[in-house]
This record gives structure tokens, C-alpha cells and sequence, in this order.
């Protein structure tokens, strides 16, 4: 097994060595049974599934140790059988978005670290042109330049051809994989009436590629989920299925919240957006507590960049998907961490003994949409 297999579970050869290691799911779990504690698989795939949910990431926390290559790898499917078994609305998606936006942050530093020229991984590493190739965009990807490859057509259906500094820089994907991608974006930039076009080709920036990328990993994390779970692997699972499923249902609230009142937020999320406006970088399981508690009350795009202090274009893109992959038409799909969860990562200005925050309606309440309801209810 290779480092990189760990940092990209998805790819087909990471597929390829857990058949060839040959070890089975349910040789893992009884692993567990038998020595009286977890398999390390099994354990990661638990946390996998619980921060995708509660944290947007499924990154080993910061400052907790590596479990190791083939640990890492094998709890990939072990979070995958987890996530089917539970019977949660929302679960899919929400983890394969976590897993897409990790790989995402991944990749997206690899690029850069690797040479324009690389096609194999390497330290742990994938090449963007590894990249193209395994989601099958390598003849569909043009790589040289919007300039030297479609630089002589009209713009879609405007009647406009682009200036040389348009197509000096940039990508160039066949419309037909960019539909594939983009289809399930929101936002008018993405539309292809508002493309560039050319030639069968439509104009990409490298932010834009990396994000359609991003798309097909989610894409092909969420093909085949939930997946159909033999009772011998379900069985051997009960304990840590109801073990996230007690993490999970710490929430009551009715989620029919329509008022945005920054007044009234908690204190936890008052401190997340004085934090953000401030230019403070959020960790990520900060910035999703953030973003889908906003997202729970019903914030819109305009509400959203504004609270979370997001000016420039490429932070504003990366805001909008995360809004939009917590956010259904009620909300968000699933609740914004709990208050023990923001306690325990310590991110309740209450809790801290360092802090001079007091608030009673804390003392009262388990979870910050709860606390909202209260506040607003109160404030009539």
C-alpha cells in the first residue's frame, strides 16, 4: 500500500490493493470482537463518518497521530458500510461532500507541490494530470492553454470571440464532461449560457477546474451509496452505529427557523463570525460550525459572505459550496454541531475558563439552533 492510497481512498488503485491485501470487512470487525478492542480501521471509520457529519472533514483531527497507511485506507470502506446503515436523511450526501472537500484540499496542494509535468504519484502526492486521467478528462482536458487550443470560436450563443488575454491561461473541458460536472452547481456564473465556448470546449481557470474535480470526486463517493450490507458485517457493526447515531441526536429543534437575527445568535456563533470578520483563519470544523448554522437560519448567499467576512472571489467559491452542500430547501440538512461538540473542541466562549463570556440560557439548552429558537421566541 502507498501513502497515496490513504490520501485518496476513491482512486481505482486504491481499490486494486485492498483486494489485494485481502482483507475483508468482516475479518476486520471480528478483529475487534476477538481482542476486545477496535481494529484501527474500524475506529478511523467511525471517526470518518462522525467529523464528515458533525465537521464537514474527514482529516484526522489536528494533533492526533497518523493511523497509519493501511488504517487509513481500510476505514475508507469501513465508513462507507457505517454510513450506509444508518438511516439518517441527508447522511449520503453530507459525507460525500466531506470527503470530496478533503480531497479537495488535498489535491489542490499537490499541484502546486508537483511539477506541470508529472504524471504519477509521488510521495504521497497526485499530479493533476493523474488526476485527469483517473476520472477519464485526459483527452477530454485540454492542458496547454484556453489560447492554443480553442482560441478561434464565438462564445456560447453571444456572438463574441474572446481577446487574446482571455486564452493566454486556463483550461479548456468538452461540454459535454463540463455538463456532466457542473450540472449540480449553483450560481449563474456556472451556467453554460454565461461560458465561454469554443470549438466543443469551454473556458476554465485552474480555480474552476480544481472545483469540477471536486464535483467528480464527490460524484463517484456517493455512486453505490447506501450500498446493501450483509448481516454478518451489519451485525458486527451494531455498537458503533448506534454509537453515531447517539452523536447525532442530540438536536431537537423543529428547523423552520426564517429570521435571521444576528443579535440573537449564541455565543458561540457571535464569536465565529467576530472571528471571521476579523480575517481569522477558521480550522475547518470551525468553519463548518459556522457556515451551517448560518445555513440553518436561513441565511442567503449575500447574508452568508457578509457574517463569515468573505470578500475575495476564491474564498467566496469555496463558501458558496460548502453553504450549498449543507443546505437543503429547509435548511440545512443535518444540524450544526452540538454544544457539547463545540465544548470539546473548544469553541464555547461560555466553557472557557479563560473567558469572561457568561450566558444563562446556556446553562438550559443542549445545541446552538436550540438556543436560537429560544432567543428569537423571547424577542417575539
Amino acid at each position: 500500500m502507498d501513502p497515496v492510497h490513504a490520501n485518496y481512498p476513491f482512486l481505482e488503485s486504491a481499490r486494486e490493493a485492498v483486494r489485494e491485501a485481502d482483507l475483508g470487512l468482516a475479518d476486520i470487525i471480528r478483529a475487534g470482537e476477538t481482542g476486545g478492542t477496535r481494529h484501527p480501521a474500524v475506529e478511523r471509520g467511525v471517526q470518518r463518518v462522525e467529523r464528515a457529519l458533525l465537521d464537514g472533514t474527514v482529516d484526522v483531527p489536528e494533533g492526533q497521530r497518523h493511523p497509519g497507511v493501511q488504517a487509513e485506507l481500510l476505514s475508507y470502506p469501513v465508513a462507507r458500510v457505517l454510513v450506509s446503515l444508518l438511516d439518517m436523511p441527508g447522511v449520503v450526501e453530507k459525507y460525500a461532500t466531506a470527503e470530496a472537500q478533503t480531497a479537495f484540499e488535498r489535491f489542490t496542494a499537490d499541484f502546486e507541490a508537483l511539477d506541470d509535468d508529472a504524471r504519477a504519484p509521488e510521495n504521497g502526492k497526485v499530479p493533476l494530470r493523474y488526476v485527469l486521467h483517473e476520472f477519464d478528462l485526459s483527452g477530454k482536458v485540454d492542458t496547454a492553454g484556453w489560447g492554443d487550443t480553442a482560441g478561434r470560436g464565438d462564445t456560447a450563443g453571444r456572438g463574441e470571440t474572446a481577446g487574446p488575454d482571455d486564452r493566454d491561461e486556463g483550461f479548456a473541458m468538452e461540454v459535454t464532461a463540463y455538463l456532466r460536472l457542473a450540472s449540480g452547481f449553483d450560481g449563474e456564473r456556472w451556467r453554460l449560457v454565461r461560458r465561454e465556448l469554443a470549438e466543443g470546449k469551454v473556458a476554465l481557470s485552474a480555480d474552476e477546474l480544481n472545483e469540477l474535480l471536486r464535483e467528480a470526486v464527490r460524484q463517484r463517493v456517493e455512486t453505490g451509496l447506501p450500498t446493501t450490507v450483509p448481516d454478518e458485517i451489519a451485525d458486527g457493526l451494531t455498537d458503533e452505529v448506534a454509537e453515531l447515531e447517539d452523536t447525532f441526536s442530540e438536536v431537537d429543534v423543529t428547523r423552520d427557523i426564517d429570521v435571521l437575527a444576528p443579535e440573537q445568535f449564541p455565543p458561540c456563533a457571535s464569536a465565529l463570525v467576530e472571528r471571521a470578520q476579523a480575517g481569522e483563519s477558521l480550522s475547518p470544523h470551525a468553519e463548518f460550525a459556522l457556515v451551517s448554522f448560518l445555513a440553518s437560519a436561513n441565511a442567503d448567499e449575500e447574508e452568508l459572505l457578509a457574517l463569515c467576512g468573505v470578500d475575495g472571489e476564491t474564498e467566496a467559491r469555496a463558501l458558496r459550496y460548502r453553504a450549498e452542500r449543507v443546505a437543503d430547501e429547509s435548511g440545512a440538512q443535518y444540524a450544526p454541531p452540538s454544544c457539547a461538540t463545540m465544548e470539546a473542541y473548544g469553541e464555547c466562549p461560555v466553557a472557557d475558563e479563560e473567558s469572561e463570556v457568561e450566558d444563562p440560557r446556556c446553562d438550559t439548552i443542549s445545541h446552538p439552533l436550540a438556543y436560537y429558537e429560544e432567543a428569537l421566541a423571547d424577542a417575539d
